[in-house]
């Protein structure tokens, strides 16, 4: 008994065109619906189609057909509460513009990272939201700027690079938080958390130090230790700076991840955030506030950020003569428990 058209597999077009007895090119009128067919023509492709079992992928048609409908989003540490925010404000941003975010997380790896880039722009992406791993450089991006792609630099600074940017203002956030931590009577403060050769942790440990000179309190070099920015890298240096003799009593780190690694090291040593040691940190992520005790931070609104650059990429695209465009955003100060100002209010009115 033969078999019907296409029971070995899809149904093509082709097909469709053969049993209807019309060119192919009608069948794909009937199915995008753009021109004009006649209507007993469009009805007669239609029931051959529902005769056939020829199912229209039209999600998987319109990735192909309308590439400016897709952005990419790359993300260097997704595994950080903060970036996961960011992706959030950038996917609220693209959904109402009709886009789709194509996201992929590198893991802090350049080849990864250059891996993704070229995998987006092979299928249609229209512009990239990169938030730089370690170690890029600008020829990382000599590619973006030969393809004429629409770019858009965020949280980490690359010197050099012609692209829009979004960053929070990381020196003014960590000479605050800086301050408050003085104002409360520490003067042996350490730095914790990032890799020197990270541009966040430079203009971070800058407006650490700003505040310390400021303030003409001595720093200790032995305090400023670097790390990943993760919760293992914030227990590890903090294990390393409660280990010596002349500890400090106060710590800012890098961002919040390292700082709640830096408390589970702190209790691990028998020491009660906010009480025998204060420690703070950068981003204010949700997980900062739930965290016991909830942590003193910078809150620079990750989501908003992730709104911002979406905006910013999609003007971009829509005017590819557009100059680039630098947005900073503002950091303020969010006191909780474990810096120890509650404590020490109570102490001072009891």
């Amino acid at each position: 008994m033969p078999q019907p058209q296409g029971s070995k597999g899809k149904v093509t077009i082709i097909e469709i065109a053969d049993a209807a007895g019309v060119s192919k090119s009608t069948v794909s009128l009937v199915l995008t619906g753009r021109g004009a067919v006649k209507p007993e023509t469009r009805q007669h492709v239609l029931q051959t189609m529902n005769r056939l079992g020829y199912v229209y992928n039209r999600g998987a048609a319109n990735l192909r057909n309308a590439q400016s409908r897709i952005v990419g989003l790359v993300l260097n540490d997704l595994s950080n509460p903060f970036f996961a925010e960011f992706a959030i404000g950038v996917e609220k941003v693209l959904q109402m513009a009709g886009y789709v975010a194509f996201m992929a997380n590198t893991a802090e790896s350049v080849v990864r990272q250059d891996q993704m880039m070229r995998m987006m722009r092979e299928h249609g992406a229209s512009g990239i939201i990169l938030c730089p791993a370690l170690d890029t450089r600008l020829e990382h991006l000599d590619w973006a700027k030969a393809a004429g792609a629409a770019l858009l630099v965020a949280i980490r600074r690359l010197p050099g690079a012609e692209a829009s940017l979004v960053v929070p203002e990381n020196h003014l956030g960590a000479s605050r938080v800086t301050r408050h931590l003085i104002n409360l009577g520490h003067e042996r403060i350490a730095f914790l958390g990032g890799m020197h050769s990270m541009v966040v942790r430079q203009e971070r440990h800058g407006g650490f130090l700003a505040a310390m000179e400021a303030s003409r309190c001595s720093f200790d070099p032995a305090l400023n230790l670097e790390s990943m920015p993760t919760r293992d890298g914030g227990f590890g240096a903090m294990s390393a700076v409660l280990s010596l003799a002349d500890r400090p009593t106060a710590v800012v780190c890098y961002n919040d991840v390292t700082a709640i690694g830096a408390m589970l090291a702190a209790a691990r040593h028998s020491l009660v955030v906010g009480r025998d040691i204060a420690i703070v940190g950068f981003d204010d992520t949700s997980e900062a506030r739930h965290v016991c005790p909830a942590l003193t931070t910078v809150a620079v609104d990750p989501v908003g950020l992730g709104e911002r650059a979406a905006a910013l990429l999609l003007k971009q695209i829509n005017d590819p003569a557009a100059e680039p465009e630098s947005f900073i955003g503002p950091a303020h100060l969010v006191i909780r428990e474990s810096c120890g100002a509650y404590q020490r209010a109570l102490a001072a009115a009891g």
